[in-house]
């Protein structure tokens, strides 16, 4: 029991001591003034760009199990549910429709901004 409890207590140290490093860096730094690439990116080091987002997801095996339990359930819920399947099906196309107009809308613009420059006395900037 105890062996259990020291190797809880040695990870939630070392979780503090990461997010402690990574606020650190990013803290009155900005990106290190190397731009988002560089070495002083605001980084920790060893940590990847979405090294941050593993602390979201349940650490136990357990936990993990009921969150995957949870969604298929879910999933599973969602799948069979005529209605909100086509709920879903209707509300996912009006939302591709809707970003596919804007689009458009904006290769109009564009175009429409190209000819107003190449019509222009001094032509092309």
């Amino acid at each position: 029991m105890a062996k259990k409890s020291r190797k809880k207590a040695k990870k939630a140290r070392q979780r503090m001591e990461a997010w402690a490093a990574q606020a650190q860096a990013f803290n009155g730094q900005g990106f290190g003034g190397q731009g988002f690439g560089g070495q002083g990116s605001g980084r920790a080091a060893g940590g990847g760009l979405f090294d941050g987002l593993s602390r979201l997801l349940p650490a136990g095996r357990s936990e993990q199990f009921l969150l995957g339990a949870a969604l298929g359930a879910a999933a599973a819920y969602v799948l069979s549910d005529d209605e909100l399947r086509g709920k879903l099906i209707k509300s996912g196309l009006s939302l591709y429709s809707g970003i596919v107009g804007g689009l458009e809308e904006m290769k109009e613009q564009v175009a429409d901004i190209q000819a107003e420059m190449a019509a222009a006395p001094d032509g092309p900037a």
